[in-house]
């Protein structure tokens, strides 16, 4: 069993069995820059490291169990203090490992890899079924010419393709797996199509209500007309540059708020927000459809919680008060609240399930959720 130090010294992270000898054959660090900005667990914040000022520090945040950015804002950012948005990182070897695991990789599989990143994954996914066996996508031109130098460092004469991995790699087909290191809210259907039948997908999957994805693992049937399976557990990724979330903030909803009602509910702080990866929070994006869900910061005890359309302009806020009612705002054509809440009792009144109870069906030109049985699927 090979094992990440957790940074804060608690529950320290592990890699399979299966895996073991790969992750010792193929080292983070070998793949991490300079200056990179690792997530403290302490002070759940980013935080910067530079090698040449603090080797030893830089060295225990590669062996952590902690995802590190390697990239602000596109590439446009500055400085050593965290930019505003994460574009480009190196995932945690738990959460690594546990997609590999998902893939079932067997030597000689061809795998295509949307998200290349530095190369890591790349890497371990060449140790395993060999250099020639990979291809790996990348969108950022700078980041996939440093994944291909740190591949080729390590001996790995791994493919770098330089191009949207929304359209895959179709000189390269057919796969027998693909694996995204990007969080998707519409899975590609070429990704469909570039794996061969019974091939499988793994890829980070979520709504826009929240950041908060979970990993699909789906099967391509024999005729490759859809490809579906149930999530193995919850995530978060960088989302896939391109398909980013289409929400212009509050301002644009602001006309149409003096129109609103009031209202209250009985469904507590306590009982709807589960921490941040949270089976209700997820389970409410898949039975609600083009909505995003915002919390605003916590003052005199009550903690705002905006919800926004993405079909018209409805608006809603429920304020909580720990274990008190829950007082509710609402304007516009949708009751936003209403679905919301309606999504939570559903979610409740089948058990509470959690991530892995829920699965998903992909076919050209559609997407249906499903809790435990595919054939009683609903349209997303």
């Amino acid at each position: 069993m090979s094992r990440y130090e957790k940074q804060d010294g608690r529950d320290a992270g592990t890699t399979s069995t299966d895996w073991a000898s790969v992750a010792a054959a193929v080292p983070r660090g070998g793949f991490l820059p300079e200056g990179m900005w690792p997530f403290d667990m302490e002070t759940r914040r980013s935080v910067y490291a530079n090698r040449a000022d603090d080797p030893a520090a830089w060295q225990r945040y590669a062996d952590a169990d902690v995802p590190i950015v390697t990239q602000w804002d596109d590439g446009k950012h500055e400085g050593t203090k965290p930019g505003r948005v994460g574009t480009s990182s190196v995932s945690m070897p738990s959460v690594v490992f546990r997609m590999l695991g998902d893939l079932q990789l067997d030597a000689g599989s061809r795998v295509l890899e949307i998200g290349t990143g530095s190369g890591w994954t790349a890497a371990l996914m060449a140790h395993r079924v060999g250099d020639r066996n990979v291809t790996s996508i990348e969108v950022d031109e700078a980041v996939a010419d440093e994944a291909r130098r740190a591949l080729a460092r390590h001996g790995r004469a791994v493919e770098v393709i330089t191009g949207d991995g929304c359209a895959g790699h179709p000189r390269g087909a057919p796969y027998d797996r693909v694996i995204a290191t990007v969080g998707v809210r519409t899975l590609p259907w070429a990704w469909v199509e570039q794996a061969r039948p019974g091939g499988v997908i793994a890829a980070p999957w979520g709504t826009h209500y929240s950041h908060q994805d979970a990993i699909a693992r789906l099967t391509v049937s024999r005729d490759g007309r859809q490809a579906a399976g149930p999530f193995t557990g919850p995530v978060e990724f960088m989302k896939l540059r391109g398909r980013r979330l289409p929400f212009e903030g509050h301002a644009p909803y602001a006309a149409g708020m003096a129109e609103g009602s009031t209202s209250s509910s009985s469904v507590t702080e306590t009982e709807f927000r589960r921490g941040r990866f949270g089976a209700p929070e997820f389970a409410v994006g898949l039975r609600v459809p083009d909505i995003v869900r915002r919390a605003g910061e916590k003052r005199n005890g009550g903690l705002p919680v905006w919800f926004y359309s993405l079909s018209d302009r409805s608006v809603a806020c429920a304020m909580f008060r720990g274990g008190q009612e829950t007082k509710v705002w609402q304007a516009g054509p949708r009751r936003l609240w209403d679905e919301v809440e309606a999504a939570y009792r559903w979610w409740g009144g089948r058990g509470e399930p959690d991530h892995t109870r829920f699965g998903l069906t992909v076919t050209a030109d559609a997407t249906r959720a499903w809790l435990d049985d595919p054939a009683e699927s609903w349209l997303l």
